[in-house]
């Protein structure tokens, strides 16, 4: 396992997540709701930035790695899904629209993997629908983690808007992935 700065910083996001999780979790005598939120909200957004910091130092480094391909999205899913249950639990998103998110990581993370076994893996690579998706569902999360009002924002109004747009997109990229790996299946299923 090469261990560079873009691997670190991934394996921080990973290591952020007991923190993430553990601050909900603390006495509102030791931390109040308000606190939880901001802090919640800055560890999310820490990791998102780390998220874009290593892909680019990865690059820039030429520090790629195949360990670190398959890192970086195991740790944007484990942190989105930590951040889902957490936000379900204080009910600030619905079940249905974290299973939505969740589940659609989980469907299309396992046909990469079956596409990359049958050497087809470019065929659905991340597209733009992907990107626009991830950064509605990331603004969403921050906004609803936030909860509060920001200078007369309602940044749970606003997250909530978001996230349902994101449920959304999520939707329409997984159906998008399976019409590209659509010939693939279709051609397996026949042998």
């Amino acid at each position: 396992m090469p261990l560079n700065i873009p691997i670190l910083l991934t394996w921080s996001r990973i290591l952020m997540i007991p923190v993430f999780i553990g601050i909900f979790y603390l006495p509102d005598t030791t931390l109040s709701l308000h606190h939880k939120h901001l802090f919640s909200t800055l560890l999310f957004a820490f990791a998102a930035l780390t998220d874009w910091l290593d892909g680019y130092l990865a690059r820039s480094l030429n520090q790629m790695s195949a360990f670190g391909a398959f890192l970086d999205p195991v740790a944007d899913k484990l942190m989105v899904a930590a951040a889902l249950i957490v936000l379900v639990n204080l009910e600030y998103v619905g079940a249905l629209v974290a299973f939505i998110i969740i589940g659609r990581e989980i469907a299309i993370s396992a046909l990469r993997e079956w596409m990359a076994q049958l050497g087809s893996s470019k065929n659905i690579a991340v597209s733009m629908l992907g990107k626009i998706k991830t950064t509605f569902q990331m603004l969403a999360i921050l906004f609803l983690l936030y909860h509060e009002p920001l200078f007369g924002f309602p940044t749970h109004e606003a997250g909530t808007v978001l996230i349902y747009i994101a449920a959304i997109l999520t939707l329409w990229s997984m159906i998008y992935y399976l019409m590209l790996a659509m010939p693939q299946i279709t051609k397996k299923s026949r042998e």
